[in-house]
């Protein structure tokens, strides 16, 4: 029996970077009756908020919501009626500088690095605490610019490729659509979903996630590697059709 429904954010709850919409805020209010709604996602923390938390109805258990930021390197938990940090395994200074340098140096000699693109107070790379994250023409840039820079993740690649070369004591990994994680290497979704489990004391067989980079290579791989039941969806409105069946089936 299924307790926890994770969710990916980009692409499975959302379109980039936007609100969820009010229809998948309803559903996720609905099934946090009963489920656990654990969203696991390199986003940052006010991301999360942003995207998610601050779009659902009065009707929503926040109690029933964990938030396992950057890819679950930090946990936030509702208690008491506010946001409550768990956990945060912060890079060190040195740390960052080495990932966001070699992420720049190996953008700029494969060209993909243009700081003239971007909108006003955006940057390429982003120090999420725990994490880098470099977007390619920024994190403000619209969802369409977003979806044709790199729909194949050839871009991605070759600069995660060449990153690896120049800080290779680190990890390079292709998410959401112009994004590439830089992290400390074997924090990526399945350490999140480990300490997922340790904190909610629940097991791989009762936790059902939903993904859509969930291909060799994407950051969504590492939770089918761990042989947790993954559902990959190619937007938000597949997620939701799966949702609705959900609650179908319990009001049967």
């Amino acid at each position: 029996m299924k307790k926890i429904l994770s969710f990916d954010i980009d692409n499975t709850l959302n379109e980039p970077k936007m609100p969820i919409f009010p229809e998948m805020a309803e559903l996720l209010a609905t099934l946090s009756q009963k489920y656990i709604i654990a969203p696991i996602s390199g986003q940052k923390y006010d991301q999360f908020l942003i995207q998610i938390i601050n779009n659902l109805p009065e009707s929503a258990n926040l109690d029933n919501f964990h938030l396992f930021v950057a890819q679950g390197t930090q946990y936030y938990a509702h208690k008491a009626g506010e946001w409550k940090q768990v956990f945060n395994y912060a890079l060190t200074d040195e740390q960052a500088n080495a990932i966001m340098g070699a992420l720049e140096k190996a953008a700029k000699e494969l060209g993909h690095w243009d700081e003239s693109v971007l909108l006003p107070g955006d940057e390429i790379n982003e120090n999420r605490e725990s994490m880098i994250a470099y977007s390619a023409i920024g994190q403000k840039a619209g969802v369409e610019a977003k979806q044709a820079w790199d729909p194949d993740m050839t871009k991605r690649n070759e600069i995660a490729k060449l990153a690896s070369q120049y800080a290779p004591e680190f990890e390079f990994e292709v998410a959401g659509t112009t994004t590439i994680n830089g992290f400390v290497p074997g924090q990526n979704k399945e350490f999140g979903m480990n300490h997922l489990m340790e904190e909610l004391n629940v097991t791989k067989e009762e936790i059902l996630y939903f993904g859509d980079m969930t291909q060799p290579g994407g950051n969504d791989y590492p939770v089918v590697q761990m042989g947790i039941e993954t559902i990959t969806v190619r937007d938000w409105k597949e997620t939701a059709a799966i949702l609705k069946a959900i609650i179908a089936m319990e009001e049967a």
